[in-house]
């Protein structure tokens, strides 16, 4: 196979080829994902493993020689975020299968953490309580990230897991492989909403708070979140009808 690339800051290369052999055992997997993503219990502690897909012949040589692998970037993405007191499940490591011509397979393993239920539920579910609330919090959590320079690439309802505590909400991100960091301009941080919602009464919420936060005008504020939104809609559905209508034909 060639040789391998492996970084913990917590464990031994055995140990993470014994996390590894309780993976390929596993049959609880989570989601429904192009990567496998399985819970796993190791040493009492539970934690997450994701095995990426083998990338296509080109991503093999660029993550070989030119650019951080999906489970590199979510490893020292998450160590960021933990640096800025971000909420994100640990990082525990992540290792590369590396081969003459590239990157074969890799792996990323963080903590598991324990959620009550994820942005989704909060478009989806309308039974769910405190929304108004959430959201606020949910808010500040993103001025948070947006302060230290925290620019979440994928930023869709389901990678943002939140847990209640008493009266307050904890909010940690996954699926990290993919963030820029940067001085984020204002209408920047406003367009990282897009992806969150297609319902307009949570942007009046999010966007009244994050203007009250960066003592901007509320209604410009809202106003453009809900731009961003729309636009970022209307891509996603021509997308998906675009993807349709070619199933179609191929299957002719």
């Amino acid at each position: 196979m060639g040789r391998e690339k492996f970084v913990s800051s917590t464990l031994s290369r055995k140990r993470f080829q014994e996390i590894l052999l309780l993976f390929n055992k596993s049959t609880e997997q989570l989601g429904d994902d192009r990567n496998k993503i399985k819970i796993v219990t190791y040493e009492g502690q539970n934690l997450v493993v994701k095995s990426f897909r083998t990338p296509n012949f080109i991503n093999k040589i660029a993550y070989r020689f030119f650019r951080k692998s999906k489970a590199a970037r979510s490893y020292y993405n998450a160590l960021y975020l933990e640096r800025n007191e971000i909420g994100t499940p640990s990082p525990v490591a992540y290792l590369e299968q590396l081969s003459a011509v590239g990157l074969h397979e890799s792996y990323y393993v963080s903590a598991y953490t324990d959620h009550d239920f994820t942005y989704r539920e909060i478009t989806n579910d309308d039974d769910l309580k405190d929304q108004e609330n959430i959201l606020i919090q949910f808010t500040q959590f993103m001025f948070k990230m947006h302060e230290a320079g925290v620019y979440f690439l994928d930023h869709s309802p389901g990678n943002t897991l939140i847990k209640k505590v008493g009266d307050q909400y904890q909010f940690y991100l996954v699926d990290l492989n993919r963030m820029k960091f940067y001085d984020i301009p204002y209408e920047e941080r406003l367009k990282n909403f897009e992806r969150l919602s297609p319902k307009k009464w949570m942007y009046d919420i999010m966007g009244a708070e994050y203007a009250r936060l960066t003592a901007n005008d509320a209604t410009t504020t809202i106003e453009t979140m809900w731009k961003y939104t729309q636009e970022f809609q209307e891509a996603f559905h021509k997308k998906k009808l675009m993807k349709k209508k070619l199933k179609g034909i191929f299957k002719k």
